[in-house]
């Protein structure tokens, strides 16, 4: 792994909903197992910056680039790019009808055409990783809420991204299951996955991440280590986020 490689680059991205700009003009790098975590208040645009990042929305305007495919390219195969790029979302969207097992295995098999046998060891070997080994013949009903999404962060993971986006995956949750899932996602990071990470959880924030961007308004106002944009935020709106959050 390349440290100061280039993952994600993003330049000038606005993205408009018929009159309403909800990004204005975003430029970031992501480097290579760096752990990027958005913070801001709800309506910032947090959100529809992260589902950019893998084209579930359209760039209104600006550039991405992903490994260095510009996926803002109209002729850009981004479905090539999303099997490169997990993504885990506050609801679990996992198959109530299929197991746990089944959820994993669906998209190696279907979308990256991997024989079945393959795609079992790799799923059983990923819900060894995120510490539910004995839920492989459950279903998601029979799951509590960190459960589902830890389920959920192994089906991403049995695509074998080198990217994994995680939109707000513990704002759904009961506190009591919400550190499961930041144990699971700390030990990615621990192994250096490039991940960027739309949270309401500020211990994580300043626990794992590499840096922190503050986004309002369809804006980043302000980044920088966790240690600078928590002990001493320049940006007023900052402050006062922080002030009310903390």
């Amino acid at each position: 792994m390349e440290r100061n490689r280039i993952a994600i680059h993003v330049s000038h991205l606005k993205k408009s909903f018929k009159q309403l700009e909800v990004l204005k003009d975003i430029s970031v790098d992501v480097k290579e197992g760096e752990v990027v975590v958005i913070i801001g208040p709800s309506g910032s645009g947090k959100s529809t910056f992260l589902r950019c990042l893998n084209r579930l929305e359209e760039a209104s305007g600006g550039e991405i680039m992903i490994d260095g495919i510009d996926i803002t390219d109209k002729r850009c195969d981004i479905n090539k790019v999303r099997e490169r790029v997990g993504m885990v979302f506050q609801h679990f969207n996992l198959f109530n009808n299929m197991s746990v097992l089944r959820n994993l295995m669906l998209a190696p098999v279907d979308l990256k055409k991997q024989d079945r046998e393959t795609a079992r060891k790799d799923a059983l070997a990923m819900l060894a990783r995120v510490g539910l080994s004995d839920k492989a013949d459950a279903y998601p009903h029979q799951l509590s809420g960190g459960q589902k999404q830890r389920v959920a962060i192994a089906r991403a993971l049995c695509m074998r991204p080198d990217i994994m986006l995680f939109d707000e995956p513990t704002s759904a949750l009961d506190p009591e299951m919400v550190g499961e899932v930041l144990e699971v996602m700390r030990h990615l990071a621990h192994i250096g996955m490039t991940m960027v990470v739309v949270t309401h959880e500020m211990g994580f924030a300043r626990e794992v991440g590499d840096r922190v961007l503050f986004m309002d308004d369809g804006l980043i106002l302000e980044e920088g280590v966790p240690e600078e944009i928590f002990g001493s935020p320049t940006n007023p709106r900052t402050r006062d986020f922080l002030n009310k959050v903390l």
